[in-house]
């Protein structure tokens, strides 16, 4: 049985005053050991939130990070670094860093290896564009960007990489996919990765859906069996809305 995973992406949001007050408001709440948690704030706030999160149940994650350890590139942050801060995990791959920064499935899979030699749990994502979707390719989409982005990791080692599927017509929209479309694409991967790795291994990957995720709609999708947790942006800027995807269903 898969542990869920609930993920927020705070994204470019929240100076240090507002990420101390979201954090606060999120620890000072009991939350299921049933569970894994993940936030994951702008690099700026990782120092603070590191220290804000130790020994709680929510862990810390970054939202990016260099595929090589060090080096002339200005702008850019190691995976050395993050481990410094007491990162756990790394969103790699993410739609809006395809889109506006040029990231290839190459440069994900060397992410998702130097995430791994270093102890770094990589959510990488994976997505398809609308004009995909309608043009009815969307399989293949996501298809190329697994095999592509997966190339460099080893079945050894493929247990450590959660999948994030996100469409990327929902991400921000307020659109979100059926749960049962969620489904069906989650089971989708879920296939291409007992291609990729076994079913034995495959069975132990988290596969999570994001886009558009929020209270009303997280029980209905965390009750499909094959998403193991949901990725969260906007919603998780805000402690209450985020609190309630954080316990969904025992608010029932």
């Amino acid at each position: 049985m898969r542990k869920p995973l609930i993920v927020g992406n705070w994204k470019m949001n929240n100076t240090l005053q507002e990420s101390l007050s979201l954090i606060e408001g999120l620890i000072s709440n009991r939350l299921s050991v049933d569970r894994d948690f993940v936030v994951c704030p702008p690099y700026t706030v990782l120092s603070l939130a590191g220290k804000l999160l130790k020994e709680t149940k929510i862990q810390l994650g970054a939202q990016n990070m260099h595929f090589e350890e060090k080096g002339a590139y200005t702008g850019e942050v190691s995976a050395l670094m993050l481990k410094e801060l007491d990162v756990s995990y790394v969103i790699i791959g993410h739609s809006e860093r395809r889109k506006f920064f040029g990231e290839t499935d190459l440069q994900i899979s060397k992410k998702i290896f130097t995430a791994l030699n270093n102890e770094l749990l990589p959510i990488m994502c994976v997505g398809e564009s609308l004009a995909q979707r309608e043009g009815d390719y969307h399989h293949r989409i996501i298809k190329k960007q697994l095999v592509e982005g997966l190339k460099l990791v080893d079945s050894s080692r493929a247990s450590d990489v959660t999948v994030a599927y996100e469409p990327v017509w929902a991400i921000g929209t307020g659109k979100t996919a059926t749960s049962e479309q969620a489904n069906d694409m989650l089971g989708f991967i879920r296939t291409i990765l007992i291609n990729l790795y076994g079913e034995s291994m495959a069975e132990n990957i988290r596969i999570l859906y994001g886009g558009s995720v929020n209270s009303s709609n997280v029980d209905e999708l965390m009750i499909q069996p094959e998403i193991d947790g949901v990725l969260v942006g906007g919603a998780s800027l805000k402690s209450d809305e985020f609190l309630k995807i954080m316990t969904y269903s025992d608010r029932g």
